[in-house]
């Protein structure tokens, strides 16, 4: 899941005085001038008629023929006679989980293992779900403590992802200790049940989102890792990884990452029915401890408790700092996320830098070359594990061959002149790659990651120029709709090809009168329905989640649910005070800055650093060990006091009064640098403007 999961109370905690709680009240539509055109004026309606609109709200429709049919033909294109993955899956149980939800200290859910009993795996897809996805679905449903082989346990599906444990000589080894310390402990709790109770002595962090750190609290403690007892390896770059991908434009990322996963929508046959790599995430506590041994290169070599562990540094693969290894003893290779049962994102729809196909795939590659001749199972940290030497290669060799072909054919059909949108409906996947259950689309999809290889490579201009300086939506939307004739012109006309099945083409068209006409509620109704049916078609978890939503939210109004608070201790103490700072620079709002010059040394006594930090020209700019002669002022203070500060722990005037933050100069300049900075709104529009 992705580290949006750093969610929208750190980045919006960053501030030195503190910050606010959510608003109470949803984001408005903007307001905007009326269009000024004579046919858009006779077609607007009045305060009362508008208000009535609001109030005709609907709820869920019943999958409609189109759909039905277009499900049908994906179901009759699929082997789905072939249950392979259904015996995988199964293969090696001990025990099902533990039936109660997990909960909080304050008795908030943390995890529901319940919540999605109504996927019973046999079952028909209902008309409403896609059937690929509703085959995926029930086999992430597949719980509880599995033997992958002998001394290699995992618990599956206790969080998004899996948790593993390796029994060594003097202990066990876990890696990825799922999201929630509480969702962790649980899981652990189980293995106990079923095997000797050997101490912690090794973690393993495969990379650096936080599916696979953010429990660890509650399988170690940091006493025993300052002590020596337990090592926590991971590769090289992850802890500024696992912090920083997520904070510079992390608000709009979670807010979005909100939609992916469907955290808005019930779970039901009309609503949310997992993320395709996962069920769905927890909501407890996520804690991090820094690692002590870092993978720097590919072969490296490490005895862990006994057992030969040989590494692969995998980069800007599923995760900006990755690695997959392989156990000697044990034959067992671990894929981390770049190899799992689903084609993965090369762009997360959340909002994420772009991730690199090709050298995916050359990561794979590599796993066969190493690896490939010895190999008896493979096991990754979501999904199930692939058994038998011939099994695993040819697993490997066609997600290598898939990230291949996205790269590779994505840049022949852009050198043939094609462009972006048009490669990503025209590019189809090899036969061998695309009935491969396993290769389907369930968390990204062919199209976005073709899409996202095109703007890596070439960046989001397609070279015609009328694309350059396109309008705005707001101000293109009003000027379709009065060449259209207006709003209720459109929408009659889009919903005759509602009625064709065409959802597309309605989606796109009934957006400009939305954002043309916010309050129309027929429009937000049609556009709703179109997105709907979408979802019903959607194969990949994230696409369905992002268009079911998109239809509640148009249908509802953005309603406000509670959010999970990441901003825990261990992420802020994490933090590099440069991002720190660098982040206070995204919130410089430049007109209140405009015109003004101050200059701020910053010393954290603690950790014997300073920081010069100038506020000029609009922008903020910073020194590391920097410090001005001139200074407007000078803030002297702990590394831990900023902690408190950003944690919301404690104020300014309180810190100041209490003598744990001292300053020298012009105290008020502080206060005005700070007046200039933004609080960033989480709830804010996006399927409206």
């Amino acid at each position: 899941m992705r580290s949006a999961l750093l969610y929208s109370t750190l980045t919006a905690c960053l501030v030195l005085s503190g910050c606010g709680d959510q608003p109470d009240k949803p984001a408005q539509s903007q307001d905007r001038p009326a269009a000024q055109d004579d046919t858009a004026s006779a077609d607007q309606k009045s305060t009362d008629d508008k208000a009535s609109e609001r109030a005709d709200k609907q709820g869920p429709k019943a999958a409609s023929d189109a759909t039905q049919k277009a499900n049908a033909a994906l179901h009759d294109a699929l082997p789905f006679a072939d249950n392979t993955s259904f015996e995988l899956a199964h293969k090696g149980f001990i025990a099902p989980l533990p039936k109660a939800m997990i909960k909080g200290e304050a008795g908030n859910p943390i995890w529901d293992p319940g919540k999605y009993d109504f996927i019973e795996e046999g079952s028909a897809a209902p008309d409403t779900v896609n059937p690929s996805l509703w085959r995926q679905s029930q086999l992430l449903n597949i719980s509880g403590l599995f033997k992958v082989t002998d001394g290699l346990y995992q618990v599956r599906n206790q969080d998004l992802s899996n948790m593993t444990i390796v029994e060594g000589e003097k202990g066990i080894t876990i890696m990825d200790p799922l999201i929630s310390a509480e969702t962790a402990k649980v899981a652990l709790d189980l293995y106990y049940e079923h095997r000797p109770k050997k101490p912690v002595v090794a973690v393993i962090y495969t990379h650096s989102h936080v599916d696979h750190y953010g429990g660890v609290r509650g399988v170690v403690d940091e006493a025993d890792v300052k002590a020596g007892k337990v090592d926590i390896y991971a590769p090289v770059g992850f802890l500024e990884a696992a912090v920083a991908e997520n904070v510079m434009a992390g608000n709009a990322m979670s807010r979005r990452a909100s939609y992916m996963y469907g955290n808005l929508l019930p779970p039901s046959a009309q609503g949310q029915v997992g993320a395709g790599l996962g069920s769905t995430t927890s909501a407890g506590t996520v804690t991090l401890i820094p690692p002590t041994k870092i993978i720097e290169k590919t072969g490296e070599v490490h005895t862990i408790d006994g057992l030969t562990y040989e590494f692969i540094n995998a980069p800007g693969s599923e995760a900006p700092s990755e690695m997959l290894f392989y156990i000697k003893e044990m034959k067992a290779l671990n894929t981390a996320e770049d190899s799992t049962h689903t084609l993965h994102n090369t762009y997360s729809l959340r909002g994420a830098k772009i991730r690199d196909p090709l050298a995916w795939s050359k990561y794979l590659n590599q796993t066969l070359d190493m690896w490939g001749d010895d190999v008896q199972v493979m096991f990754a940290m979501h999904h199930w594990p692939v058994w038998g030497n011939d099994e695993v290669n040819e697993h490997v060799s066609l997600q290598r061959d898939m990230y291949r072909f996205i790269n590779d054919e994505t840049l022949r059909l852009a050198n043939q002149g094609y462009t972006m949108v048009e490669i990503a409906e025209k590019i189809e996947l090899p036969d061998a790659i695309a009935k491969n259950f396993s290769n389907r689309g369930y968390y990204g999809s062919l199209n976005h990651n073709v899409k996202a290889t095109y703007v890596m490579y070439l960046g989001w201009f397609i070279g015609n120029p009328a694309t350059l300086h396109e309008l705005p939506p707001v101000d293109a939307a009003e000027r379709y709709v009065d060449m259209m004739g207006g709003v209720d012109a459109l929408l009659e006309k889009a919903r005759e090809y509602y009625d064709k099945g065409d959802y597309r083409w309605v989606a796109e068209v009934v957006n400009h009168a939305v954002f043309a006409d916010p309050d129309n509620q027929k429009a937000r109704n049609l556009q709703a329905d179109a997105l709907e049916q979408m979802g019903y078609q959607a194969e990949s978890g994230p696409w369905r989640n992002f268009y079911l939503t998109g239809a509640k939210e148009l249908r509802d109004g953005v309603m406000q649910l509670p959010t999970p608070d990441t901003a825990s201790p261990d992420t802020v103490s994490a933090m590099d005070l440069s991002l720190f700072f660098d982040f206070l620079g995204v919130r410089l709002n430049s007109e209140k800055a405009e015109g003004k010059h101050i200059k701020l040394n910053f010393d954290f006594t603690d950790v014997k650093e300073t920081y010069a930090v100038e506020m000029v020209n609009g922008v903020l700019n910073h020194t590391v060990g920097g410090e001005f002669d001139d200074a407007d002022a000078t803030i002297s203070m702990t590394r831990e006091t900023l902690n408190q500060f950003m944690l919301k722990k404690i104020s300014m005037e309180g810190a100041i009064d209490q003598g744990e933050v001292k300053i020298s100069g012009e105290q008020d300049k502080l206060s005005e640098l700070l007046s200039c900075l933004d609080d960033f709104e989480f709830w804010f529009n996006i399927v409206t403007p």
